[in-house]
This record gives C-alpha cells, structure tokens and sequence, in this order.
C-alpha cells in the first residue's frame, strides 16, 4: 500500500477506535515471548557474559522475528487480494500507534484531579507510569502526566510514524518490538543489568532522531496555541534536554517545559526507592492539573505536525526516482 495513503489512513483510525482492550494487540504478542524466551534461557548464578550475550540474542529474534512475521504477514494477505492486504496493512500499522490511548488515559487522570478524587487520578496514573504514585500530591500526580505525555508522543506517535514512513509496518512493527524489549528487560539495575543492556542501547538508538523530532514539533506546535510559549520551548529544549538520566526523554520533555512554563523532572520514587535526577525547567513552577490539560492539547496538535513530517518522508523516494 502507498505509504503516503497508509500514515494519515492508520493515524485517522487510531484517532477514532484508540486501543480497544478486546482486540488482540501485536505489542501483548511481543511481550508474551520476551517473557517465554527470558523464562527459558535465564538460571540463576548466569556469569555476566552469558547474560550479556543471551540478552543481545533475545533481543535481535524478537526484533527480527517481529519485523519477518509482519512482513510475511502483509505479503500473504496482498497475494490473496490486494483489499485483503491492504486491510491488513492499514489494521497493524493503526497497532503501531498510541496518539488516542495516550490522550484518554492522560485525560482521565486529569479529570479526577480536576473533580478533587486525588486517590483516584493516582490509581489511574499507575496505568501508565512506572514511578509509584501512592504519596504523590496534585502538583506531583500533574507532573507525572505532563512527563509521560511528552516523552510518550515521541515512543508512541512519532517514532511509529516515522519508521512507518521509512520501511513500512513491518519496519514500525520491529521499533515497537525494540521499545517493548527496554520497557521489560532494559533496566539499569542488578536483574537486567547486563541481560538488558542490548535492548537498552538499541531503544536509545532507535529513539534518537524520533525524540528530537518530537521536541521540535512540541515547539512548532507551541506556535500554534495560545497558552504555549514557542520560543522558551526552543531554549529549554536546547539547554535542558541532555539533563535526562535517558538520552532521548529529556528532549520532549524540556520542550515541554519551556512551553507550558512548568518545572519538569527532578526525584521519583520506584519499588519504595528514590531515584534522584536533575530537574528540567528549575526556574519555572511547579505544574497544575491545567497545565498537564494543556500538554495533552499540544501534543495534540504536535502528533498532527508528525503526521505531516512522515507524510513528506514518503514522498522523498519517489521525488528522487522522478528526477
């Protein structure tokens, strides 16, 4: 299917289904077998070259499986008939993307602050932060979204977008596999340390122009409403964005900052430990629930100038074949 057809077409329906749990999805697929496959080859006392080594091997079959089986997947559907793969095609590249899930679970944490049910919008934020939320405080709750709807439109829209426009589903498919792998193995901590650091470096390679894509388009977008500040998104980003323990989170999350005028990272707490980290944004307060409402809105608008750049993407090979 032309690609050029296939972003906005995957885009619209992620927009309007989201991510219905009762649908099978790829990703719980991926993460099912990397949880058989660390099951199988890992035994306790594993020298760290070994765990080193079946770490990378886990991580190149799953990625290389998840492109093949995509790939294979699409080919078979289009030699039965071109609707039937091009049905396919445009159902797994809509699995690739988060805008929707994103935006409604974001809002609902949100909304539950906004009615004064704190223990609420707590257990909410749970769903999709990894940082415990049970002591968090309004402000802190209104921090978390903000952080995790920034550094999320870069692993969940943009990135997918962008792989999408460049090698198609299954290459998309194969990113999605990478960020699956460091979201469950790829901890810096003694279980994963050495097991996940392949599925650690890959993610942060895989995520590098993704993530700086994504802080631009938070700025240019920033230019598009009326409560966001373009130009402190752009030096924010620039000053702040390597302050992240993470060398991609930080960039979509000082744009952020800078946007919006709110003080971003800093401590967290994980599993009862506190795990210290610079904080983005210091000069500006402390967010509200009506700024991290306001994130939401301009990752909004900057998932559309994503779209826009993977659309142009698409086009670029076939300028080149014309001239």
């Amino acid at each position: 299917m032309n690609r050029t057809i296939l972003l906005p077409t995957a885009y619209l329906i992620d927009q309007l289904a989201g991510d219905p749990e009762w649908l099978p999805h790829p990703v719980r697929l991926i993460g099912n077998a990397i949880s058989s496959g660390e099951s199988r080859i890992r035994r306790p006392g594993q020298s760290s070259s070994f765990e080193l080594l079946a770490g990378a091997g886990l991580t190149l079959a799953v990625v290389g499986s998840s492109y093949w089986i995509t790939a294979t997947t699409i080919r078979l559907a289009h030699r039965r008939s071109a609707v039937l793969g091009s049905t396919v095609e445009v159902a797994l590249a809509w699995t690739c993307l988060a805008a929707r899930n994103l935006e409604q679970e974001a809002t609902a944490v949100i909304t539950s602050l906004h009615t004064g049910d704190l223990p609420h919008a707590r257990g909410r934020l749970a769903r999709i932060v990894g940082r415990d939320t049970e002591t968090l405080d309004s402000q802190g709750v209104s921090r978390a979204v903000i952080e995790t709807v920034a550094e999320s439109s870069s692993d969940g829209i943009m990135a997918p977008l962008f792989y999408m426009a460049l090698g198609g589903v299954p290459l998309a498919m194969a990113y999605k596999a990478v960020n699956t792998l460091d979201s469950m193995i790829g901890h810096a901590d003694d279980q994963y340390f050495y097991f996940g650091k392949t599925a650690a470096r890959l993610d942060d390679v895989g995520n590098y122009l993704p993530s700086r894509i994504s802080a631009l388009a938070i700025a240019v977008a920033a230019k598009l409403l009326s409560h966001a500040d373009p130009q402190t998104a752009w030096r924010t980003w620039r000053r702040d964005g390597s302050k992240h323990k993470s060398p991609n989170a930080g960039q979509p999350e000082s744009a952020m900052a800078g946007a919006l005028h709110v003080a971003l990272g800093g401590d967290n707490t994980y599993a009862g430990e506190l795990v210290r980290a610079q904080p983005i944004g210091a000069e500006f307060p402390q967010p509200s629930a009506d700024k991290a409402r306001q994130a939401i809105r301009l990752v909004s608008v900057a998932s559309l100038i994503g779209l826009s750049v993977g659309v142009l993407l698409t086009c670029v090979p076939r300028s080149r074949k014309q001239n």
